[in-house]
């Protein structure tokens, strides 16, 4: 947010504060979600989701939650639908004014490698591969090929509602699953 307010520009500042208000709204759901995994497996390290993953993978035992946090990494990486921070057309597209050449070159570069990164972690939470296996790069070169394909085919929302479905929607039942998570882990104990 301070470096939108020091570039003394209005519009910068407004996307700064729309950004923070679109992370804050969707750590809240991504926290409660990896509190979820944290029952599950008691673990948070990346090897053990491959050992309990080995006969059933949790995009099938979780399929909303997986949804749910696939569309979470998406608004998280700031692409098309979920761009609110760098909207063309009220925004003056943000960064493309500010820097030039280098400066524009690393943050695009920057913008598509935290999509790979995304990519290969949503890969191993939910779809359980081993880092060494081929498999995995082909999935997460189709999930790379999905965000491509959702900026390509989706508009953007209104921010009203897309604040509205997180904190309305995706809350709940984040919420929820936590709650029958945290339930069936007493019983089971």
């Amino acid at each position: 947010m301070l470096s939108g307010w020091s570039s003394n520009s209005n519009y910068t500042l407004l996307g700064r504060l729309r950004s923070i208000a679109q992370t804050i709204s969707y750590e809240v759901c991504i926290i409660l979600i990896i509190i979820i995994f944290l029952l599950l497996i008691f673990n948070l390290n990346l090897i053990k989701f491959f050992k309990y993953q080995f006969y059933l993978r949790f995009i099938f035992l979780n399929f909303i939650i997986s949804i749910i946090v696939l569309i979470i990494f998406l608004a998280e990486t700031n692409r098309s639908p979920f761009d609110f921070s760098e909207g063309e057309s009220e925004l003056v597209s943000g960064f493309n004014i500010e820097y030039r050449r280098g400066g524009f070159a690393l943050i695009f570069l920057a913008e598509y490698s935290r999509i790979l990164f995304i990519s290969i972690l949503f890969g191993l939470m939910f779809l359980g591969n081993r880092l060494i296996y081929f498999t995995l790069f082909l999935k997460v070169s189709l999930i790379v090929l999905l965000f491509i394909w959702v900026r390509g085919r989706y508009p953007r929302f209104r921010y009203d509602k897309l604040i509205r479905l997180t904190w309305k929607f995706y809350l709940l039942i984040s919420l929820n699953f936590l709650i029958f998570y945290f339930n069936i882990m007493i019983y089971l104990f």
